[in-house]
């Protein structure tokens, strides 16, 4: 098989004859001359036929044997990377012929509704916008990898299958058909099983982790999403937010963002809700803005516990005695509240070792130094109302652990589509993910939720019955 170049290569090789592939973007018909604009994932070059390519429709995936040959000075094209040279066509094959798009994908796209976008969002991401933001998705998760991997951690998958936790949000639920009225719950976060690792002697772990909450939709959070989670044991609050900053920093340099500050600035939950109102705040001037600044902050000494919202149902699910945890129920008391957290007392006062990061208006990121004993984790669950018989149900798995030489450890997690999206200068999530979920909660192309057959809900010992409406 002839070696395929790559249209971004073309440059190089003037003079010589070559093999294309790729997909013919755009088409002008000049009598006996057609003008086809090549594209490939590396770039776009004009491919001129006489006599030829008649019958190509724009979009058709073709191959091209031609002559790359330099351009006059007086028709470069300074618009592309390979506007000083075309190709002379020698032959062609077209692979697939393309009809009508349903959807136009030579502008930003932003002028379209969502439905057809994500009814044709394989279409929807040929568009060069969004194949910029792909690209720079992927180098910035390979730069967090890079660096971490220099930092001697080690990258381990933890179950997508789990069981029902105490995370703070509503869990998609898995019916098991080996076990007939039971379920997997698909994982909130990583959160135990990084804990466990620790437990392991691991001492350093990451994950490009998947995570699933049945949460309200909007424009900065899903069903689904993509963070960076890691752990580490022997360390302090600090050392956390070193390393992760160090990290955050290369990481944001290595694709072309802009940093506000090298040291990112550290604001107490207090100061916070008395300087702006809120601890998801913005430090950019107007200026900044325009030029797409990323403002990184660290917001620290969060209270550990709050009054159920009784109009939300996980919270009134998880604080049965009136208090629900602020994050993380897994998180360590200050050193300084730890007595009261054991005795149950001034509950309000009580502050977590949470470590958040801000960045331009929105969470980023959410840590803590962990409880790492028995007692600290299990009178987390009696404030907030648990009987010891739900303790051991919960996270009965924990205590046991951390009574078996489990070290001091903590870590956080990233939100991985918002920092793209703050990264790609962009106002949704769905914009920097390949397949998003619809505003109704649709997945892309397939449409899902959809029905299943009466033989798939019988193999699992289910029916389906729908309430009645008053």
């Amino acid at each position: 098989m002839t070696k395929r170049i790559l249209i971004s290569q073309t440059p190089e090789l003037v003079g010589e004859t070559i093999f294309l592939q790729g997909w013919a973007e755009g088409k002008r018909d000049h009598g006996k001359v057609t003008f086809i604009d090549l594209r490939d994932r590396s770039g776009v070059i004009q491919c001129v036929g006489v006599g030829m390519m008649g019958e190509v429709t724009a979009e058709s995936v073709i191959s091209i044997t031609g002559l790359v040959k330099q351009r006059p000075e007086k028709l470069i094209n300074p618009k592309l990377k390979t506007g000083s040279v075309e190709i002379e066509v020698k032959s062609y094959e077209v692979l697939n012929k393309s009809k009508e798009l349903p959807i136009p994908i030579n502008t930003d796209g932003k002028e379209i509704s969502e439905e057809p976008r994500l009814k044709y969002r394989y279409l929807d991401l040929r568009r060069s916008r969004l194949q910029k933001v792909m690209k720079m998705r992927s180098e910035f998760i390979r730069a967090i990898r890079d660096n971490l991997y220099t930092e001697d951690f080690v990258e381990i998958e933890t179950p997508m299958l789990t069981k029902s936790t105490k995370e703070g949000a509503r869990d998609f639920l898995v019916p098991s058909r080996f076990n007939p009225g039971k379920f997997y719950a698909l994982p909130q976060s990583p959160q135990q099983y990084k804990q466990l690792l620790m437990t392991s002697g691991f001492e350093r772990y990451f994950q490009i982790a998947r995570c699933i909450r049945d949460e309200d939709l909007r424009a900065d959070r899903g069903f689904e999403f993509t963070q960076l989670d890691l752990e580490m044991s022997f360390v302090d609050q600090q050392q956390v937010m070193d390393l992760v900053e160090e990290t955050v920093k290369k990481s944001v340099k290595a694709v072309g963002g802009k940093l506000k500050d090298e040291t990112f600035p550290v604001v107490t939950y207090q100061d916070a809700m008395n300087n702006y109102g809120e601890d998801r705040f913005d430090l950019r001037s107007e200026e900044e803005k325009e030029q797409g600044v990323l403002a990184f902050a660290w917001v620290v000494n969060f209270p550990f516990f709050k009054q159920v919202d009784k109009k939300d149902v996980a919270e009134v699910r998880d604080g049965k005695s009136g208090w629900t945890f602020t994050h993380n129920p897994f998180s360590s008391p200050l050193p300084g509240d730890k007595e009261d957290h054991l005795a149950h007392e001034n509950i309000e006062n009580i502050k977590t070792a949470q470590y958040d990061l801000v960045c331009n208006g929105y969470e980023v990121g959410g840590g803590s130094i962990r409880a790492h004993n028995p007692e600290l984790l299990r009178a987390t669950f009696e404030i907030m109302g648990y009987s010891n018989e739900q303790i051991e149900e919960g996270v009965g798995h924990m205590l046991k652990a951390f009574e078996l030489g489990t070290p001091p450890h903590g870590g956080i997690a990233l939100g991985l589509d918002r920092l793209v999206m703050l990264l790609a200068g962009e106002e949704s999530l769905k914009e920097v993910i390949a397949f998003p979920m619809s505003s109704t909660g649709k997945t892309s192309v397939m449409d899902a939720p959809n029905g299943v057959s009466e033989e798939q809900l019988a193999e699992l010992s289910l029916a389906v019955k729908f309430k009645k409406e008053d």
